[in-house]
């Protein structure tokens, strides 16, 4: 269609220019005409009427044509945080087609790679009770992420959106869990979250998401770049990382949200057993510089089936790894009840504060004693400049039955963590960490002695880019 215009446009400016050309002298005359000039002949201001229309034919041809290009507008992307405005840029107009043309979306990567040094030595270069820096004087691949996202957009007429996040590297093997948790945690293992969303126009619009979701339980989240710390907490390792079905979101107001959850259960992407678990998940804002979340999640966590830990060829005319072989023993129909609440303050524009406690109650059976992991978590962060900051950690978690550690004890550990962020898209993290106990726990170099602590140093390192510049 543009195409075809253009050539309209040319074939009348070759058919008209000389017109136009031969009027211009004599609109230049009458402007220039002093008042006592003769008047013009009815030929001419014939011919200035015909030039006129001219001029308008022309001026809408060049509206259909096609438009003279622009020099794109830039936009900085987080140069007041690390000072480095103007090093990374992107169009404005590249930020609106979005990814594939589509408006609106966007592509992002995220590498984050350490090494750490455990001075216990142990065997294996294990770090126990570690989330993500599992391993001891070992280069690691930690996480390459790829994060396909469409937000909806109420505003613009799009009420639907989804998002996609590939996960690669050792933390997967953290992240999906394993037959512990579900079936077959293999055809999982590279989807940290999968899911699409829809806004129904119900009051302030009721958000839907149906797939694979991290976890918000707990303060700590899957990607380094935006946690206070370099290493997880243990409540990080030990709360839920993931969920799969129904997540429901309500704003109540600018100060108060609810969000309900329907799933398989906790860490089951596949369910392993009959029941369904819930949560209900409150976000309060008093202050734009307070946020405080109260959690409850309630669900029947035991299997009903024993699982294939090595899929091979099925014992029905069915897929590889689907179990039909019952759980032995008792039917385990216990439920787990976990309470978690934290909130973070940012009480100036360098300092952070923040704080999580839990209390996790499960039982295997209705009438059996239970097991409980309580305890809590503080956060402190002060930003010495736009690029270096130091981050501190405080822990206590009472693992009564052996929920989390598989033994009864008291576990403690404090972080301190410094920060370096050379440009927008490139960070540095140092960060010492001990972890004890009153119970002899952690591994060294002689086999089966343990210790009752552990200390390591660990050098984190985190690139990131692409269209998405809030939370990730």
């Amino acid at each position: 269609m543009f195409r075809h215009a253009s050539h309209n446009f040319a074939r009348t400016l070759n058919r008209f220019a000389g017109l136009i050309l031969c009027g211009g002298s004599l609109l230049t005359a009458q402007t220039t005409t002093p008042t006592n000039q003769t008047p013009l002949t009815d030929r001419e201001r014939a011919l200035l009427d015909r030039i006129e229309s001219l001029e308008k034919r022309v001026a809408a041809l060049e509206g259909k044509g096609p438009a003279v290009a622009e020099a794109p507008r830039t936009t900085e992307i987080g140069g007041a945080a690390t000072g480095a405005a103007g090093a990374n840029t992107q169009t404005e107009d590249a930020t609106k087609r979005g990814v594939l043309g589509l408006t609106g979306s966007t592509l992002n990567f995220y590498f984050d790679g350490y090494y750490g040094w455990n001075f216990n030595r142990p065997v294996g270069r294990v770090n126990l009770l570690r989330a993500n820096d599992v391993l001891s004087n070992n280069f690691t691949l930690n996480q390459l992420g790829l994060i396909l996202e469409r937000a909806p957009d109420v505003a613009a007429g799009r009420r639907y959106g989804g998002r996609v996040d590939l996960m690669f590297g050792q933390n997967t093997e953290t992240l999906q869990g394993g037959t512990q948790n579900e079936p077959r945690p293999q055809v999982y293992r590279n989807l940290f979250q999968a899911y699409g969303t829809y806004v129904f126009p119900l009051g302030s619009g009721l958000t839907v998401d149906f797939g694979k979701f991290y976890s918000a339980l707990g303060f700590e989240n899957n990607y380094t770049y935006d946690e206070i710390n370099y290493s997880r907490s243990f409540y990080f390792n030990y709360l839920p990382f993931y969920h799969m079905g129904f997540r429901t979101t309500y704003n109540v107001n600018d100060k108060l949200s609810v969000q309900h959850w329907l799933v398989n259960g906790a860490n089951q992407t596949e369910d392993f057993n009959g029941y369904k678990s819930n949560a209900f998940l409150f976000t309060i804002k008093p202050t734009k510089a307070i946020s405080w979340n109260v959690n409850y999640f309630f669900g029947q966590e035991n299997r009903d089936v024993t699982p294939a830990y090595n899929p091979g060829v099925p014992t029905l005319p069915t897929q590889p790894g689907l179990s039909v072989t019952p759980a032995p023993g008792p039917k385990l129909n216990g439920r787990t009840h976990i309470f978690d609440t934290y909130a973070s303050w940012s009480a100036t524009a360098k300092i952070t504060v923040a704080g999580e406690f839990d209390h996790v109650v499960s039982r295997p059976l209705t009438n059996a004693p239970p097991s409980h992991v309580m305890g809590g978590v503080g956060y402190l962060q002060y930003h010495f400049t736009p690029k270096f900051s130091l981050a501190g950690r405080f822990e206590y978690l009472k693992d009564h039955g052996g929920l989390f550690s598989g033994a009864t004890q008291d576990l403690k550990e404090h972080t301190l963590t410094a920060i370096y962020q050379f440009i927008e898209g490139f960070q540095v993290r140092i960060e010492h960490r001990r972890d004890f106990s009153n119970q002899p726990a952690f591994l060294t170099e002689i086999p089966g002695f343990l210790k009752k602590e552990q200390n390591t140093a660990t050098l984190g390192l985190i690139w990131w880019f692409g269209g998405k510049h809030e939370s990730w």
